[in-house]
């Protein structure tokens, strides 16, 4: 096979059906730094295992680190012993011992795998799932790559952790100076750019707080830019392209100047063809895309963090040797008023009630002082008043920016040439799993947090001292996020799938990951069908372990 081809390192078949895995302690070479971390089968490049619908799968993974492992087969509908989260499903896997998986492959896409064991995933445990569908592929493409995105740091992700408890902008190299306050000066007046920092000041806050953790090389199939991943295609072919996003903290935007990608399915499930310049890749999200470059010449495949602090260039190319160009980073986005509108909700702001998030830029003259510090440990959910973020909850489309943000949000994306970015609303399930019907009860989630002290959690009570979250068996149950942070947050149900509501009714579609931006109200509903106990929490690394977390349980079983 040629090199450039050899994107993934294969897993031991032994037999028809039967896959080995090893967990390994391994260096990792970025081209910019060297690490220890864990890969699969002694490799930094991510293992890659193929299955078909409908086949009967036994997965030995055997553990060579001195700690507990685990793998969890992310977005797969399993049993719940199946499903590799130590605490929750199992007991781990410990040193030395191999755990043997077995479970029916029920369904078809584009999926991944990692640890759920402490920061073995930011640390390098994390691999690819494809499956063939059973009749084939619905939309048939001459070639077929995993494109798999990583946020690979030099620090193992213990000591981040520590890190962001200690001081939670630890990691945020982008935090404005002199420069950054003479350049405003010169675009708004002194006194208005005065007045902007001290209102971030009085706040504790940063506009530019959209990293938790910069500083790492991003990665595609575990090679840095100088790497150079590349993709072989002949002009006119079509290429299918399966981008999975493993980072630990990173969102993705991704494009391919030059060449249009036609999205068809998003979280392993068809969705209606809609052809857009770029997307928005959240952490655990994956997206297919089909891309025909029909000239006989390199094209690049851009990933660039959210917060434009990274980039990473992937090649597609006739033939092996080819680099494509790297362009640079954009100019860095900063967070305004409409994404903290989610932490000012309820909150005593005087005369200064939020009735347009879409013009908070103008309220520079607002005195904060009362959120000082933003602690939300100590307020009851119940009691809690309900905060004014906008719901998006049933939004068609509207041609006004992207209602999954908030009006005036920085994060708002754009694509790099003017032209269409991927939004939720333009996602219609090809076919939808379940019949629509009315969910029977809704379970508001408020995603919370304390900045100062790095601490996550949900309706103000991180995991270790919050009751499960209970699910009857049959019923279905809308579930109603409402993010109170500043920051984005991909919100992972395992084990069922999320309905994300769109507004289009049964062609909404079905997804495993939801990203909920800052300042706004996501739902998404539930069709409560695997009996057990499960894992649920948001997918940035940092924020599940801080707390963001919870196990839900499923009572009931099929008559």
């Amino acid at each position: 096979m040629p090199t450039a081809l050899r994107a993934h390192e294969a897993p031991k078949i032994t037999s028809k059906g039967t896959y080995d895995i090893t967990v390994d302690r391994v260096r990792i070479d970025t081209g910019n730094f060297r690490k220890m971390g864990v890969g699969y089968n002694k490799s930094q490049i991510p293992t890659i295992l193929r299955f078909k619908e409908g086949e009967e799968v036994t997965i030995n993974v055997t553990n060579n680190l001195r700690e507990s492992t685990s793998i969890h087969w992310h977005g797969l509908i399993l049993p719940f012993q199946q499903d590799g989260v130590p605490g929750i499903s199992f007991n781990g896997i410990a040193p030395g011992e191999t755990f043997t998986y077995r479970f029916p492959i029920q369904q078809a896409g584009t999926y991944w795998f990692h640890s759920h064991s402490g920061f073995q995933e930011p640390d390098g445990a994390y691999g690819a799932i494809v499956i063939e569908p059973r009749d084939g592929e619905r939309i048939r493409a001459d070639r077929d790559y995993v494109v798999q995105l990583a946020d690979k740091h030099p620090h193992p992700g213990s000591r981040i952790m520590r890190n962001l408890k200690m001081m939670p902008d630890y990691y945020n190299r982008s935090q404005r100076t002199l420069q950054t306050l003479i350049e405003d000066s010169r675009q708004d007046s002194l006194k208005a750019a005065l007045k902007d920092r001290g209102m971030w000041g009085r706040m504790r806050m940063m506009p530019t707080d959209i990293e938790d953790v910069q500083g790492f090389t991003a990665l595609i199939n575990g090679r840095s830019t100088s790497q150079n991943w590349t993709g072989l295609f002949r002009p006119g072919e079509k290429i299918r392209l399966r981008i999975v996003n493993s980072s630990a903290m990173t969102y993705f935007d991704m494009r391919i100047p030059g060449l249009k990608m036609t999205v068809v399915q998003a979280d392993g499930n068809d969705v209606k063809p809609v052809t857009v310049d770029e997307l928005r890749v959240a952490v655990a999200e994956t997206f297919d895309v089909i891309v025909q470059p029909r000239e006989n010449k390199v094209y690049s495949i851009i990933a660039e963090s959210m917060g434009r602090t990274a980039l990473v260039r992937g090649t597609l190319s006739p033939r092996e040797g080819y680099a494509g160009a790297v362009p640079p980073l954009r100019p860095k986005p900063l967070l305004t008023m409409a994404d903290m509108s989610g932490m000012m909700g309820g909150m005593d702001m005087g005369d200064h009630v939020m009735q347009n998030v879409g013009g908070m830029q103008n309220m520079t003259g607002m005195d904060h002082s009362k959120m000082q510090g933003m602690d939300h440990s100590n307020m009851g959910a119940a009691s809690a008043p309900a905060p004014q973020v906008m719901d998006h909850s049933g939004m068609a489309m509207s041609g006004e920016g992207d209602p999954f943000y908030a009006p005036g949000s920085g994060l708002t994306p754009k694509a790099y040439n003017g032209g269409k970015f991927l939004s939720y609303t333009d996602l219609r399930a090809a076919r939808p799993l379940y019949r629509n019907r009315a969910p029977s009860r809704t379970i508001e989630l408020r995603l919370t947090g304390n900045m100062e002290r790095y601490i996550w959690s949900i309706n103000d009570v991180k995991f270790d001292d919050a009751d499960p979250i209970v699910l009857n068996y049959g019923e279905r149950v809308r579930i109603r996020f409402i993010n109170e942070t500043m920051m984005a947050h991909p919100m992972h149900l395992h084990g069922m799938w999320s309905i994300v509501d769109t507004g289009q009714g049964a062609r909404n579609p079905i997804k495993h990951t939801v990203s909920v931006q800052p300042g706004t109200t996501t739902d998404m509903e539930v069709e409560v069908d695997a009996p057990g106990q499960w894992a649920f929490h948001c997918h940035l690394s940092y924020h599940a372990d801080g707390g963001m977390f919870r196990k839900v349980v499923v009572k009931g079983r099929p008559a």
